[in-house]
């Protein structure tokens, strides 16, 4: 019959229910498997309970914040009940922090119900290795049962770093996922990381109407992105008031009653109401019996995969921030839709990353995707740059946007767009046109060909890629 899915003998067994698990859940049950999936804190896993829904909920409001502060330039002018100008707008964290819990409570409830129609077995409890083929799943009341699986997938995610000198207290030392339990508005907030976490949620704060300080110990906020997008995004936030101390290593936070005090290396320390630590992850493989059944970890505790999600010991895949391979949910997803590929014998494309889009959601966003300017500049990829700014762009100028830009990256000679950057407003929805020239080897000429409306900021890629046809 036309549409059905063949019934399969496999059975594959999922330990973690977030977007590596769950994604890996519904290809397996497409092609026929018998899947049963241990999770313990809920489908979805952090990306949908603890990480990428709630933080991105939260920015949405910050958004909002950002977009009111300029509505004066537009022409917009906001009055009290006595039709009197308002002087400032505020914002009720702990009804924001209401809808962010909500939103991701229902996620992982949407989730759970595709599960279930799917005729997934979903198992609350711990799940662990008892060699390459079992997993021992412990409940909360202590009980055990054991799952036989033709094939397991790691899926287990990661967990925020905290140092014995930083230690989170839940109140006002907080990890990015005790965040959300703040019902009130910090008088003062020092983050502690530069990079893509700590990155958005100093910005974010800091459209909330929060004094932010932002403790990065490397020379400029954003380390690992782009040197043209982290310049412009540390340009608009110390603009907006934001303190950026670069090259200042945290030694230790210590509460002092309502106090937090973070002391730096180099004998300074910057006092406020609250303290965010955004030090990284590590992953949960520790007591799993990974190692014990053949599976090799790297030295940071990170599962070793090669690009079909496939482990060193057989019938084992991993997938998702416990690989370590790009601590992204889209990328979770596709390792795990990969694994599944591979083990059931349907069409499998290993992972390549220089095709994966990603973004940074501060305000202005920046969206990266392919070959980088870092990589071309070292001598890693020959290709051709071109970066317009959005100051130029009609569609900017009536939204009042006077920051970022976009770049376009491209192989001489043939054209084929190999990379590119956007900054700006919805940068993580502009760069879609630009993953997929890159997806697809599309050349500059056919990106400039196709039609963009105008006026739009979507002109600007256009019109870069007009710029690279002599090349």
């Amino acid at each position: 019959m036309r549409g059905a899915v063949a019934v399969s003998t496999d059975r594959v067994v999922i330990v973690g229910g977030g977007p590596g698990g769950y994604e890996a859940a519904h290809v397996a049950a497409q092609l026929g498997a018998r899947v049963t999936v241990v999770d313990r804190d809920g489908v979805g896993g952090s990306a949908v309970l603890t990480d990428c829904v709630p933080s991105k909920t939260l920015i949405a409001t910050a958004e909002v914040m950002s977009d009111l502060s300029g509505a004066a330039e537009l022409g917009v002018v906001f009055q009290d009940d006595e039709g009197d100008a308002a002087t400032s707008i505020r914002v009720d964290l702990a009804r924001v922090n209401q809808r962010v819990k909500q939103l991701a409570a229902d996620q992982s409830e949407d989730i759970a119900r595709r599960l279930a129609k799917d005729g997934v077995d979903v198992v609350e409890a711990v799940g662990r290795l008892d060699g390459p083929g079992r997993v021992v799943a412990r409940a909360a009341d202590g009980s055990e049962q054991v799952i036989e699986g033709d094939a397991v997938l790691v899926a287990t995610g990661a967990a925020p770093r905290t140092l014995p000198t930083a230690q989170p207290d839940g109140e006002r030392i907080l990890t990015w996922e005790q965040v959300y339990d703040l019902t009130e508005v910090p008088t003062e907030l020092v983050v502690v990381g530069s990079g893509v976490t700590g990155a958005e949620f100093a910005s974010a704060y800091l459209n909330l109407g929060i004094p932010v300080t932002l403790v990065s110990s490397r020379d400029r906020v954003l380390p690992g992105e782009d040197a043209d997008a982290a310049a412009v995004l540390e340009d608009v936030l110390r603009r907006r008031g934001m303190t950026v101390l670069s090259k200042s290593r945290m030694e230790s936070v210590t509460r002092h009653g309502d106090t937090v005090r973070v002391a730096l290396t180099d004998g300074r320390t910057v006092e406020a109401s609250h303290c965010i630590l955004a030090l990284g992850s590590v992953p949960n493989t520790a007591g799993m019996g990974l190692e014990e059944a053949g599976v090799i970890l790297k030295d940071s505790g990170f599962v070793n995969v090669d690009r079909v999600s496939r482990t060193s010991a057989r019938g084992v895949y991993a997938a998702g921030d416990c690989t370590g391979v790009l601590m992204l949910a889209s990328v979770a997803a596709m390792q795990g839709r990969i694994a599944m590929w591979h083990f059931l014998g349907d069409t499998v494309h290993p992972l390549d990353l220089k095709k994966v889009s990603s973004n940074v959601f501060t305000a202005p966003e920046i969206a990266t995707v392919g070959w980088s300017q870092e990589a071309v500049d070292a001598g890693e990829m020959q290709a051709e740059v071109v970066m317009l700014p959005l100051s130029g762009n009609p569609r900017a100028k009536m939204q009042g946007v006077r920051d970022g830009f976009v770049k376009l990256l491209c192989r001489p000679g043939t054209g084929i767009v190999v990379g590119g950057v956007v900054v700006g407003p919805r940068a993580s929805e502009l760069i879609h046109p630009v993953s997929v020239a890159v997806a697809e080897s599309l050349t500059a000429d056919q990106l400039a060909q196709a039609f963009t409306v105008y006026p739009s900021m979507s002109g600007s890629l256009a019109e870069a890629a007009r710029r690279l046809h002599r090349f």
